[in-house]
């Protein structure tokens, strides 16, 4: 009867310990990572979100509420600040929906809904090249996988090639999780909140020609791209827009006119933009570095709290 016994709470253990390493290899433990730079995985967007100043692992709540409102729509979240330089009371972030996506308005109905119940509407745009990656999203512990493997990555590809990379987004659609940073048009990204607050000093303003960021293209940019603000910055850039950089939900990895310098810059980056292994969308090869002259940046900016809860308990 012993040996019987000993058998059976082998055979638990045995199975239980299948059970949990097939479940951590689910999850994306040894998923292949690959970063890239070329065409973003979502078109122009319109959100519902919002806005959050405060520690990171307690942005879950919003996403879970976000969810709740529209159980079939893509969530997201836009993180500003780098919680290894900027107290958690200070780093901000806006988590809501995708309502609709290139040229599909948004519902009406919809957009009132979320609207009552205190999210903001906004939009970003369109842009030609960022850096991205991409995740599983099968379990409430591929973000925690996700997080700790993916933003290392992203860090160091966009530190090696000295690029403007900033806010970071996530975008949580069907089975997986997109790491996006833009690389034109950053301010773009930044919603109101971001762009209006008195302690932070605005995207583009007040800044020296020198100061002034650019993207892979030399384009200008009225956002900026410093050690101390956006993310994954390089650092060959000396401004700040904030006391922040690289945003993430663990281990804490969660722009102007010409003068001479400024055409320096853009000579600079323009030689950092040849060495990308680029991937551009169907011909547009040849338009590649031309696309991105003057672009603009004027405009405003499923996870469950049990997904969430594992990433916060990460940061911690």
């Amino acid at each position: 009867m012993a040996e019987w016994l000993m058998l059976c709470l082998i055979f638990v253990f045995l199975l239980s310990l299948v059970t949990i390493v097939g479940y951590v290899l689910y999850s994306g433990l040894l998923s292949e990572i690959h970063i890239r730079t070329g065409s973003p995985p979502i078109k122009n967007i319109t959100i519902a979100y919002k806005f959050k100043q405060g520690p990171y692992k307690e942005c879950g709540q919003l996403f879970t509420e976000s969810c709740s409102i529209g159980r079939n729509l893509s969530s997201i979240g836009v993180f500003y600040d780098d919680p290894k330089k900027v107290i958690g009371e200070k780093c901000r972030c806006a988590v809501g929906s995708v309502l609709s996506e290139g040229d599909t308005k948004p519902s009406e109905e919809l957009q009132q809904l979320y609207e009552k119940f205190g999210f903001r509407v906004f939009s970003f745009p369109e842009v030609t090249h960022v850096v991205s990656a991409s995740f599983p999203h099968r379990t409430p512990l591929s973000i925690f996988f996700g997080v700790q493997r993916v933003y290392p990555q992203l860090e160091s590809y966009i530190k090696e090639r000295k690029l403007c990379a900033h806010p970071c987004l996530e975008i949580y659609r069907d089975d997986l999780i997109h790491y996006m940073s833009p690389l034109a048009r950053q301010g773009d990204f930044y919603v109101p909140e971001v762009r209006q607050d008195p302690d932070r000093r605005l995207l583009g303003d007040n800044d020296s020609e020198e100061d002034r960021g650019t993207d892979i293209t030399g384009a200008d940019s009225n956002s900026e791209c410093s050690s101390g603000s956006g993310v994954f910055l390089s650092d060959s850039r000396e401004t700040s827009l904030a006391p922040s950089s690289v945003p993430s939900l663990i281990r804490h990895y969660r722009g102007g006119t010409g003068g001479g310098e400024d055409r320096s810059d853009r000579s600079s980056s323009s030689s950092s933009f040849e060495e990308l292994d680029m991937e551009f969308p169907d011909g547009q090869e040849e338009a590649g570095t031309e696309q991105y002259s003057d672009a603009p940046s004027n405009k405003h900016l499923e996870t469950t709290t049990e997904e969430r809860g594992v990433v916060a308990g990460g940061e911690e």
